[in-house]
């Protein structure tokens, strides 16, 4: 992956020919640096914190942003008729959001956070806009947090990006319901990838959110999404994401769910398949938070209290 210096024309051939699923943050600082933002690149700042960290993303973004972003909500961004979290909004919902922000179908968007990981929920709205027909879309590696580090600036300016208009198209297969998961028990059609960390998977530390316990779905595989990245908050390559999943027995040749507390960092596990060559990662839009709510008390394998009737 090149992360050298940008121009228009490298631009150009970037959004055309093969719009790279990483950027670092040299190439996005010379973008800026060289102003090139506007409607052919947006940078789109997606943080988004589980409540037990008290951090509110959106205060964060005016104190602080990569020059030029805007800020991606996914609270405001979902479908907001659901009883769970940030579930996916539908096709016009999602265009009028992204189509506010400036963003067209001809547009490269760069997503990143502001996590200490490095990157937490970017991974989800790359999906976001890939499921929607968006391709044209990156993760800034190490988000952030390796944008500072090396020393790249920010700023409390903002001026709102001039509207678009995008269409957007739902890839349908690519977003699994509680039915789909629960039938695949049996079928197993897919296979499912959990990227919770090791002890709510198993069951013995607790979930962020209340009225739910720990565990996992029946036959699904634990993975989590803080293995995908390296010490300083970076993407592992792809040699070493196709051998950690080898390891952890998932086949990277055959269909592919993903799943987590309510679908956000699921999608690292979908980034770091499509790294490796995956051609499509479904996401349990629902995730644990409706698994637990909904399964059968034996349809929630656990190690600590499980559910009971």
């Amino acid at each position: 992956m090149d992360k050298g210096n940008i121009t228009h024309q490298s631009l150009i051939t970037d959004m055309s020919i093969n719009t790279r699923t990483l950027v670092g943050a040299k190439w996005l600082a010379d973008a800026v640096k060289n102003n090139l933002l506007g409607p052919a690149l947006r940078v789109l700042d997606t943080s988004w914190y589980l409540p037990k960290l008290k951090r509110n993303p959106s205060v964060e973004f005016k104190e602080r942003h990569i020059p030029g972003a805007s800020f991606f909500d996914i609270d405001q961004c979902c479908d907001k008729t659901s009883p769970f979290d940030h579930m996916l909004p539908g096709e016009h919902e999602f265009a009028d959001y992204v189509g506010d922000l400036g963003i067209g179908n001809d547009t490269h968007v760069v997503v990143y956070d502001a996590s200490d990981f490095g990157s937490f929920s970017a991974p989800r709205v790359w999906w976001m806009f890939r499921v929607f027909g968006h391709n044209s879309v990156s993760v800034l590696d190490g988000g952030l947090k390796n944008w500072l580090k090396e020393g790249h600036p920010v700023t409390a300016d903002f001026c709102k990006p001039a509207p678009a208009q995008f269409r957007a198209s739902l890839h349908r297969p690519w977003v699994k319901t509680y039915e789909d998961v629960l039938k695949n028990i049996e079928s197993k059609l897919f296979q499912v990838v959990d990227a919770r960390a090791e002890g709510r998977f198993r069951g013995i530390e607790p979930e962020p959110r209340d009225n739910t316990e720990p565990g996992h779905i029946p036959g699904s595989i634990n993975m989590p999404f803080t293995c995908f990245l390296d010490a300083s908050g970076l993407e592992r390559p792809p040699e070493e994401l196709i051998e950690m999943f080898r390891g952890a027995g998932v086949d990277l040749t055959k269909p592919l769910c993903v799943s987590c507390g309510s679908g956000v960092t699921a999608c690292h596990v979908a980034l770091a398949a499509h790294l490796c060559g995956h051609p499509g990662v479904s996401v349990y839009d629902g995730a644990w938070s409706e698994w637990y709510t909904r399964a059968a008390p034996e349809h929630v394998i656990s190690e600590g209290r499980g559910k009971h009737v």
